[in-house]
């Protein structure tokens, strides 16, 4: 029976996004007063805040904003399925590509910092620009069904999916192979307790972040890259790779993260309608620690 659901499910999302983008959006707009509610609390909560500078007006803008990308994202997220090559390149744009290419000169990989901003599944079309392999993290969800269509999805221009359980080791695979890449981390989600080893102030808030992106950046000596992302108009982004830096090796324990942040930040705060409000981000923290937790 979960079989024959999966397997009318994928058809349906396959039929459905063979639809032109134009009549996606429409569905989106039917959609979005069904989704406003979605997470309403923590959206409120998230986006009060990271601006508290704002009046209520501007941040209940900045919420309808966001529902109304959300819905977008998901048909831009469902046409990923069947998109074609021209068209994705056309939509998602990269700049310095060949600049980040270049750095596999010199070093075995380049790393790129990204976020939960604007469409982020479609930055898995990166490899549709370079001729090398290219590659991101990837936490397995719950629901298999689910698991597989997005496993799909950022596998859809041949990038590899990499098991964020087992990072280090696959990119030390890769390296023993002598498998230049280029891999994207997206480091914004919340750490459980146990991978907590740093804050930062973060949109105003005390928040623990990830720092595996610069410990394995330390130990294979990879290039750092951030991608800065825009939305100039709906159904099109520029991701515009900027170098963090070529020498990791010069920076001081979580140094890097820390700049990660900051200019994570930067991006959010000049679209802040873009980025995923509805992620529980700052479930934990510090006056919540288990027993036996030391905060960095």
């Amino acid at each position: 029976m979960k079989t024959l659901l999966k397997r009318l499910l994928f058809f349906l999302a396959r039929s459905l996004s063979r639809l032109p983008l134009g009549v996606l959006y429409v569905l989106s707009d039917m959609a979005r007063p069904f989704v406003g509610g979605y997470r309403r609390k923590i959206v409120r909560r998230n986006i009060a805040n990271s601006f508290p500078e704002k009046t209520e007006e501007e941040r209940k803008a900045i919420e309808r904003g966001f529902y109304h990308f959300l819905c977008d994202y998901g048909v831009e997220t469902l046409k990923l399925l069947t998109i074609s090559k021209q068209e994705m390149m056309r939509r998602m744009r990269f700049e310095g590509v060949e600049e980040v290419r270049a750095e596999l000169t010199d070093h075995p990989f380049v790393f790129l910092y990204l976020g939960h901003y604007c469409n982020w599944e479609w930055i898995s079309s990166l490899p549709a620009w370079v001729d090398c392999q290219c590659g991101q993290l990837y936490k397995h969800l719950h629901d298999p069904v689910l698991d597989q269509f997005f496993y799909r999805l950022r596998t859809r221009f041949e990038a590899l999916n990499i098991d964020k359980n087992n990072a280090l080791r696959s990119v030390l695979k890769l390296k023993a192979e002598g498998t230049p890449a280029i891999i994207g981390f997206i480091s914004d989600q919340a750490p459980k307790w146990d991978s907590i080893h740093d804050w930062v102030d973060f949109l105003n808030q005390d928040t623990p972040v990830f720092t595996g992106t610069e410990r394995i950046a330390k130990k294979v000596n990879a290039a750092i890259y951030f991608v800065d992302v825009e939305r100039p108009k709906r159904g099109y982004y520029v991701g515009r790779l900027r170098k963090m830096t070529d020498n990791v090796g010069e920076f001081g324990e979580y140094k890097l993260t820390e700049l990660y942040m900051k200019q994570l930040e930067a991006m959010i705060r000049r679209a802040p309608e873009f980025y995923l409000w509805s992620h529980n981000r700052w479930k934990r923290q510090r006056n919540n620690a288990p027993d036996g937790f030391r905060a960095g």
